[in-house]
């Protein structure tokens, strides 16, 4: 039997990727940390890592083991979760979505925090696949993505259609805008900017549009609180879904231009399959789907 504290310690280095940093994780010296992958690997009989320098690479029967202790943290993880009493307002939950939907997010979960003093939420803004892979995993308890996955293990939810946003300054919300006085004002990009533009500009100017990359580009930012900065100051316009919108401080400083052609993502609420009987999640599944009811959003 896996010895249980060095393949901690081994799956630990492995996520950290490095061995000081993940002594201080592990409260231990750097020299402890490199004699429980030593012992480990006397125990399986196969090298674990390969270094070179300060880095290093798992080999094929790291990778393998990996695996294994990311497995076993999920299994105990549940069974402490089986055994601990089951409240809506007790343990933890854990959260992924899209950096858009998780600014509109977070401040409604941090109302539920005010009336349960011993729940624990983590919310993380990530891409979808990382949310979809975190889901696998057990690292989280829901996930929300644009997009209803396939794998087996997971159960989805059609929450709502949001609206995907063309965002002027404000000066322009009466003005007749074409794709030209776009171009002149200039394209706000960031990570999903492109995507976007294509899916909604190409809807509404069809015979100007020649893709996002022909696109004026006046400045560009990864930071999604950032992204309407430059809109409310006159100085571009962006495409963002509408949580995103309504959720920016300065949001009487800017405004969504009526098209004629509309564009939404569906917005599903993923989570592994049975965990929805945990009081806390189902609490929460609940306390999302309540929340998204009163945005804006298409008939389903």
């Amino acid at each position: 039997m896996l010895n249980a504290t060095w393949l901690n310690t081994f799956t630990t280095l492995c996520e950290i990727g490095h061995f000081t940093r993940s002594a201080d994780v592990l409260g231990m010296t750097q020299p402890g940390v490199s004699q429980h992958l030593r012992k480990l690997e006397a125990q399986v009989g196969k090298t674990l890592i390969v270094q070179d320098g300060k880095s290093f690479t798992p080999t094929p029967a790291g990778e393998a083991l990996f695996k294994v202790g990311l497995a076993r943290r999920r299994q105990e993880r549940e069974l402490k979760e089986l055994m601990q009493r089951d409240d809506p307002g007790v343990g933890e939950v854990r959260i992924g979505c899209s950096g858009s939907f998780a600014m509109w997010l977070y401040p409604h979960l941090l109302e539920r925090l005010r009336t349960a003093p011993d729940l624990a939420l983590h919310l993380t803004a990530a891409p979808q696949g990382d949310v979809t892979r975190g889901l696998i995993r057990g690292e989280l308890d829901l996930g929300i993505l644009a997009t209803r996955p396939l794998q087996p293990q997971l159960e989805a939810k059609m929450i709502m259609r949001e609206e995907l946003c063309l965002v002027v300054p404000k000066s322009m919300q009466t003005q007749e805008v074409g794709l030209e006085d776009l171009n002149k004002l200039g394209f706000v990009a960031h990570p999903d900017g492109y995507e976007h533009a294509d899916e909604l500009l190409g809807r509404n100017f069809a015979k100007e549009y020649r893709g996002s990359d022909q696109l004026r580009t006046r400045t560009s930012v990864n930071q999604i609180g950032q992204i309407l900065i430059p809109v409310a100051e006159g100085l571009g316009f962006a495409i963002l879904p509408k949580s995103g919108v309504d959720a920016f401080a300065r949001r009487s400083d800017v405004s969504i231009l009526d098209l004629p052609i509309k564009h939404y993502h569906d917005l599903w609420l993923i989570f592994r399959r049975g965990r929805s009987k945990f009081a806390r999640i189902a609490s929460m599944i609940s306390l999302i789907e309540k929340e998204v009811s009163e945005l804006d959003q298409l008939p389903k």
